[in-house]
């Protein structure tokens, strides 16, 4: 009974690791035209932005991750000596994917904050406490297993340090996603394609923390037990899981960001006064009178009439990890009388975004 138990354990291991590696090889290819899209929009290979970066180190590292695991899971000649040597390296891999993902996140985040300095502080902070907690629980109490040639990591320790692990970021998680969630909430945007933005951003935040919670909660029951063969069940399907929801929340925003000539969109972002609208008939009478002045002061007015939201403030640079471009023409009009009572009209030719994050 006992030794039907191990082969169905042993068995159920083998599919989920070969259904992880499909999933992962799937995905791969799907992603990429993504892919070259992300490196055809860089200006140098020298200049990369972040996100690309980002984006980069997700996508191979999360591969040599998930190829070191399952090497050493379908192995068949490794020695005890040899495993040795190699057990740690997927747990180190795993801890460093982690990383770049939190990271990820992380960026999204003080994005989404509009970069807000005590808030990045307290992120770097939250951060560098739960990647020091995870490197220390993964590494750990760990043990070599070497079982008919193949070598997998097991959690010996008494105290099943590693099942911590995976507590860690579902912390970050929720700290992460509560405030960008909160800070998306409170953006009035003023734009259907911000609007868009913003909608996709909750949905990709909400489902990133769905999906890896599901995964790290089901690592958290398959290395609560001490039984060496299931331990890392879930393994490579949590490397695969969190590469594919990492990716796709920078994939997202650099689709949804990017500027489409084609698809020019006309966005009035403020409306004249409706004392502006009773002295543009005045405005056109005088206009010869007025031309002169309303040369010398069109520039310090722009400023005073800079679209405003009661939400987002005076910033034409919403810190969602886009750039607005505005471009607008100005008509003023000026009455010398009552010089308190300023008026101007103006409004939005085009609008363009371009990828930040």
């Amino acid at each position: 009974m006992e030794r039907n138990l191990v082969i169905d354990s042993t068995a159920s291991e083998k599919y989920m690791r070969v259904a992880s590696i499909s999933i992962a090889f799937y995905e791969y290819i799907l992603t990429l035209p993504a892919e070259w899209r992300f490196y055809r929009s860089q200006s140098s290979i020298f200049h990369m932005s972040l996100s690309c970066v980002l984006f980069i180190l997700i996508r191979y590292v999360s591969i040599v991750t998930i190829v070191t695991s399952n090497y050493g899971y379908f192995s068949s000649h490794f020695t005890q000596q040899a495993c040795q040597q190699y057990y740690l390296v997927a747990p180190i891999f795993k801890v460093v994917q982690t990383m770049i993902s939190q990271a990820i996140l992380g960026v999204r985040t003080f994005d989404v904050a509009r970069r807000d300095r005590h808030i990045g502080l307290a992120l770097l902070l939250i951060y560098l406490f739960l990647v020091s907690v995870e490197w220390f629980t993964d590494i750990f109490g760990r043990a070599p297993v070497v079982n008919d040639g193949n070598c997998t990591p097991a959690d010996a320790g008494k105290t099943l340090s590693t099942w911590f692990f995976y507590l860690a970021p579902m912390l970050y998680d929720v700290v992460m996603v509560t405030i960008s969630t909160k800070h998306l909430l409170h953006y009035n945007p003023l734009s259907s394609r911000v609007e868009r933005l913003i909608r996709v951003m909750i949905y990709d935040g909400v489902g990133y923390f769905l999906v890896l919670s599901a995964s790290n909660v089901l690592n958290l029951i398959l290395y609560h037990t001490t039984d060496f063969q299931t331990q890392s069940a879930g393994a490579s399907m949590g490397y695969a899981v969190t590469w594919i929801m990492s990716q796709r929340i920078l994939i997202h925003i650099r689709e949804m960001t990017e500027l489409d000539p084609r698809r020019s969109e006309n966005v009035v972002i403020a409306r004249p006064t409706l004392t502006a609208r009773k002295k543009m008939t005045f405005g056109l009478r005088s206009q010869s009178e007025s031309k002169s002045q309303s040369k010398n002061s069109k520039y310090s007015r722009d400023a005073e009439f800079a679209p405003t939201s009661p939400r987002s403030g005076n910033d034409n640079a919403m810190e969602l990890g886009i750039r607005v471009r505005v471009e607008r023409s100005v008509i003023t009009t000026h009455t010398p009388v009552d010089e308190s009572d300023h008026s101007s009209l103006w409004e939005t030719k085009g609008i363009g975004a371009e990828q930040e994050l």
